[in-house]
């Protein structure tokens, strides 16, 4: 048997293997809390990306502390023995934790939530009957509303946050369960986006999505789940106001959740 090394000679990442070793064999709060301590930068990083679309009056360090419960429960639940990397099972975890917290306070108005129902049954119903993106017109004229009071839906709805790609859930089940859309856009310039998860069949299915939709739709989507600029920069770059932008981005979610919406996902 082949000695072990001195800690002092470890890399960070036998370390850290190590530490884990430790904690599913004695189970002590000292290597949960080291663990724990290790993986934070994953909370604020997650809650960095659900904060992007939330109304500004929700702190993001409330959203930390929300996913920090999740951090722990992941690190009292994981499995060394699964085929999964931790950050992966943990981003799952901080998310549906945040989720679940915004969820249980009910901070989006009952008729938001009603008019996000309607346009997505809409949205749904037109694409069927065209085959094709709907467009704004087609949509108002559907659920009998004027192009400015659409507009305006498409506001509101984008301010809370619910048609945003993290409220997307193509797999449904319990908040550990829960696969949301943003979790499969690979982005080479993140932390570990692109290693998070590996679902070859709705990566495909995902870029189809895209690439059916509108150029400027499409334009949007890319700019700001991948390059990450904000909406006034993707105006800037468009030329077209922020509040624009914020629409066209609300739609662009819809087309993508409707043609995702069949699609079964296996983790």
């Amino acid at each position: 048997m082949r000695p072990k090394k001195p800690q002092s000679e470890l890399t960070e990442k036998e370390l850290i293997v190590q530490v884990w070793r430790d904690y599913k064999k004695n189970g002590t709060n000292e290597f949960k809390d080291k663990l724990v301590l290790y993986y934070s930068p994953l909370v604020k990083y997650v809650a960095g990306r659900v904060s992007a679309s939330l109304p500004s009056n929700i702190e993001r360090a409330d959203l930390a502390a929300y996913g920090m419960f999740g951090l722990i429960d992941a690190v009292e639940r994981f499995d060394l023995k699964r085929k999964v990397k931790f950050e992966t099972y943990a981003i799952s975890r901080i998310k549906g934790a945040i989720v679940d917290e915004l969820r249980a306070i009910d901070w989006v108005p009952r008729s938001i939530r009603q008019a996000g129902r309607e346009l997505e049954q809409s949205y749904q119903s037109l694409q069927l009957k065209f085959k094709r993106a709907p467009s704004d017109p087609e949509i108002a004229e559907h659920m009998g509303v004027s192009i400015d009071k659409l507009y305006d839906i498409y506001n509101k709805i984008s301010s809370s946050s619910m048609m945003a790609l993290e409220e997307i859930n193509l797999f449904e089940g319990p908040s550990d369960d829960r696969l949301a859309l943003i979790d499969v856009l690979e982005d080479q310039k993140g932390d570990d986006p692109s290693e998070a998860f590996e679902n070859k069949e709705l990566r495909e299915a995902l870029a189809k999505a895209i690439e059916k939709l509108p150029e400027r739709e499409k334009i949007i989507v890319t700019l700001y789940y991948y390059e990450r600029l904000t909406l006034k920069e993707i105006g800037e770059v468009l030329g077209i106001t922020e509040s624009r932008v914020s629409q066209l981005r609300t739609k662009a979610t819809l087309a993508l959740k409707s043609a995702l919406r069949d699609v079964k996902i296996m983790i």
